[in-house]
């Protein structure tokens, strides 16, 4: 028999037989290693134990310390596992496909009733006695036919369907849990006692369409999560639980700040709370920009094709514009509008007006642009999701020996705003050329080259995203980490070539001849919308006072009271801050309790005895004791406290 050469991490090499499979070669390391393995790496690919090996290759043994390859058998398994405990409680349901996902699997059912919360325990329960027999797991490679007449006398039509999908040359391979059976690529476990029975969970059920086709038919896709030890499923549910008290949904209704309707997918209907933190965060915005160098401008929402076109948006972006035709004067052809996705064609015009001088340049402008982009029904989330969104864009025009500097005077401007927003930390992403994409390779290289190089110069080793630039140009993605760890892509920097070429844009250069400029693409917040989310979910709806739409209500303790309370709001009205009176004929600890739901920051109450020593009573949202203020020197301390920071 011919032989292979195995070599192993620690570079050592050995000879095998050419079929051995990573089982044998564990038992051959050590018993204990063949009992604790879960499954190998063999050429860098993940490899079932059962799987034979042919050539020559790397090998590394995987064991449950091995978490990556670890978490993906054990949620696999998982899958697999409760398809059979649901077929051992109710045999006539049919099983589909039950994909690995973030944090666990799903599996789709095809099953006449619905499945109820008590569903959902007796199949945990079920699975767990399958984990507890340790029954083997194997595969098999079948041939086309053989499989096919195995679903069908197994009544299993989806099975075959799947089989008919599988292109002609590629093996069926069949594992068995037991003595239940799946079509499945694998890898899997050695035994269902390998996975942790106390460390998965159960979550929820949803419909899904067989296939994602809304004319086929309705499953039910139950969802679960799985970890490595029930500290980490433990972890995993109380963010689970964060997340839900943060979600910025339930807290936009609590403090009345927007709603969504069906007449406007996926676009905002503001109240005056919401607005009030917009127009907060915009005009902190405006500041900063115009501290920043830049200039605003202002742009058409509705513009021809013929922009678009030139620009290869038309080409490349178009499935998700919104289109707009319009009669002009009864032509014999409608005109073709778009709204604008973004705003960098509508910037180059405005450039483009009036001949630039090498002195002009660098030249930084921005716009709050309104932007509308088609994102699927499925895909809306809330305001973090939408179709129509406001951006902080900008674009700097510039010279190729400025994309460095530029880069570096922009990573301190987006730095010390994400500071003064709370946000200490971020990462970088850097995303190369997409598989879609305008220009050349060569004009590719320059830009990523520039873009890299710049970025290192501000002392930053970003990490590398391969494929996600922008069709134009390759970008920066900086990524935050808020209070419960999770990741938010806000702001980008891109550099393009690609633009200023296609919409003839230039410059007078030293030399008296035209050159064309660099654009530096750049959003800082990105989407007012989604930013505004983001904050809501970071403080737990408790904003930082300056952005807070109500900063503080003043409250009646008895009707006797009331003058003073409408007194005391104007003092702070004066002094610039956002207060409200309460003088309803309601118990104080009521005023109190509605007042701390919709996230107000201060409530200031006011009775007999406050009145007489002009004081208020001081509670801060959050905070059980109370505390006993004059009234102006209140005033006094607030003023510095609801200053923007750049104010300050």
């Amino acid at each position: 028999m011919a032989s292979i050469s195995l070599t192993f991490p620690d570079g050592n090499a050995r000879e095998f037989d050419a079929g051995v499979t990573p089982a044998e070669v564990a038992a051959s390391i050590a018993t204990s290693l063949a009992k604790k393995a879960i499954s190998a790496t063999v050429n860098g690919a993940h490899h079932d134990l059962q799987w034979p090996i042919e050539e020559d290759a790397s090998i590394a043994i995987n064991t449950m310390k091995d978490e990556e390859p670890a978490l993906e058998l054990v949620r696999h398994d998982l899958a697999h596992i409760m398809a059979r405990a649901v077929q051992s409680i109710w045999p006539d349901v049919k099983v589909t496909i039950g994909p690995v996902i973030q944090n666990g699997w799903y599996y789709d059912f095809d099953r006449a009733e619905p499945f109820t919360p008590e569903d959902l325990g007796a199949i945990e329960k079920k699975m767990k006695e399958i984990i507890n027999l340790r029954d083997p797991v194997r595969t098999e490679i079948w041939d086309r036919a053989r499989a096919v007449k195995f679903y069908e006398d197994g009544n299993e039509p989806y099975k075959v369907e799947l089989i008919e999908a599988i292109p002609g040359d590629e093996p069926l391979r069949m594992y068995w849990h037991g003595e239940w059976q799946d079509l499945c690529r694998g890898p899997h476990l050695q035994h269902t006692g390998q996975v942790p029975a106390d460390a998965f969970k159960l979550m929820s059920v949803a419909g899904a369409y067989w296939r994602g086709d809304s004319d086929r038919a309705m499953l039910q896709r139950i969802y679960g999560v799985a970890f490595l030890n029930k500290e980490k499923l433990k972890e995993y549910l109380h963010f689970l639980e964060e997340a839900e008290k943060r979600d910025h949904r339930k807290l936009g209704r609590e403090m009345d700040l927007y709603h969504m309707q069906e007449e406007a997918p996926g676009q905002v209907f503001w109240h005056p709370n919401g607005w009030t933190i917009y127009t907060e965060l915009q005009d902190y915005m405006r500041r900063r920009q115009r501290a920043g160098g830049y200039v605003e401008v202002n742009t058409p929402q509705v513009v021809d094709r013929k922009l678009w076109e030139a620009s290869g948006h038309w080409e490349k972006y178009q499935e998700n514009m919104f289109i707009v035709e319009v009669d002009e004067d009864h032509a014999r052809e409608k005109a073709v509008n778009a709204l604008k996705p973004m705003n960098c064609p509508c910037h180059v015009q405005v450039y483009n007006q009036g001949l630039k001088s090498y002195r002009d340049l660098p030249l930084r402008m921005a716009e709050f642009g309104s932007c509308a982009r088609y994102e699927p029904s499925g895909a809306l989330h809330g305001i973090m999701r939408v179709r129509g969104f406001t951006q902080d864009d900008g674009h700097i025009f510039c010279r190729e020996d400025q994309i460095e500097s530029e880069t570096a005077v922009y990573i301190d401007f987006l730095s010390s705003i994400y500071r003064d927003l709370g946000f200490e930390n971020f990462r970088v992403k850097f995303s190369d050329r997409p598989e879609t994409r305008a220009g050349s390779d060569e004009v590719w290289d320059k830009a990523e080259s520039a873009l890299l190089s710049a970025t290192r110069a501000a002392g930053i080793e970003p990490e590398m995203n391969p494929g996600e630039g922008a069709f134009y140009g390759p970008k920066l993605e900086f990524v935050l980490t808020d209070a419960i760890g999770r990741d938010w892509q806000c702001g980008t920097h891109q550099v393009d070539f690609v633009l200023p070429e296609r919409l003839d844009a230039n410059y007078i250069g030293e030399d008296g001849a035209k050159h064309r400029p660099v654009m530096l693409h750049r959003a800082t917040l990105g989407s007012f919308e989604r930013f505004i989310g983001i904050l809501i979910e970071e403080h737990s709806g408790k904003l930082p006072m300056w952005l807070a739409p109500r900063q503080a209500v003043v409250a009646s303790i008895v009707s006797d009271a009331d003058n003073y309370v409408v007194e005391i709001v104007e003092k702070l009205k004066a002094a610039g801050i956002r207060a409200e009176a309460d003088t309803r004929n309601e118990k104080i600890n009521y005023k109190v309790r509605e007042h701390s739901v919709s996230k107000v920051p201060l409530i200031l109450a006011v009775g007999k005895k406050e009145v007489e020593d002009q004081t208020v009573t001081v509670r801060r949202l959050g905070e059980k004791h109370t505390k006993v203020e004059p009234v102006d020197a209140l005033i006094t301390a607030l003023v510095k406290e609801t200053t923007p920071p750049d104010l300050r």
